[in-house]
């Protein structure tokens, strides 16, 4: 049987590497080999994750390719205990080099138990890993902006200072959802500038462009840029 490695290499698509290489201009183009997400989630179903093949996959880190990186996040995504799926993003992030993975590890067992990941989320975006924090504001987002929401996570997005583009974008991104969620919450932060200038004018920008905030609302966004 093929390595993993050699079954990733096997889906490469040339022309989609030269269009995905562009789309994350931050990591050496020769990395990207152009698989498609749908093969590589088609892999990681197919691979499980018990095999001593897969589970020596996850632990030899760092990768070499951008795609190998991609089905690392599939694979995560599939482990159903809490636990080890955690144990498993943990020993991962520091890893993570791009924001499309960091924005595609998104696993089903965090859904399940997210209020024990709070702590964790509280220590990631407290990291000097640009993708660590993008990944700890990615959680926020994803599950904390509904029924388990609170008035203090808002706060803690805020309070991320930074000048990396992937982090601002992301505080730009939660704020834009949170408006659309939360609205009588999240206003304040722009009405007060409680935001970075440059987080606050992106985020502008991403709520005139969400199909889930009401004209209305847009116009009012237009007279704070």
């Amino acid at each position: 049987m093929n390595t993993i490695t050699e079954q990733i290499q096997n889906c490469a698509d040339a022309k989609n590497a030269a269009f995905a290489a562009k789309l994350i201009p931050n990591i050496p183009p020769e990395t990207v080999l152009g698989c498609r997400t749908p093969d590589l989630r088609k892999l990681a179903a197919a691979l499980g994750t018990e095999s001593d093949a897969v589970q020596a996959f996850l632990h030899t880190l760092p990768h070499r390719f951008f795609d190998e990186n991609q089905l690392h996040a599939f694979l995560l995504c599939r482990i159903r205990s809490f636990p080890d799926c955690l144990a498993g993003v943990k020993a991962f992030l520091p890893y993570i080099d791009n924001w499309a993975t960091c924005d595609q590890l998104s696993p089903p067992a965090f859904r399940r138990n997210a209020e024990l990941l709070l702590p964790d989320i509280q220590e990631w975006l407290g990291s000097a890993h640009i993708y660590t924090v993008r990944f700890g504001i990615g959680m926020l987002m994803q599950h904390f902006l509904d029924a388990r929401f609170r008035p203090e996570y808002p706060e803690w997005v805020a309070a991320v200072q930074s000048e990396e583009y992937y982090i601002q974008m992301e505080q730009a991104w939660y704020f834009a959802t949170a408006l659309a969620k939360q609205p009588d919450a999240a206003l304040p932060y722009l009405t007060e500038r409680r935001l970075s200038p440059t987080v606050h004018q992106k985020t502008i920008r991403k709520c005139i462009e969400s199909r889930r905030i009401p004209d209305e609302t847009k116009t009012f966004l237009r007279t704070m840029k």
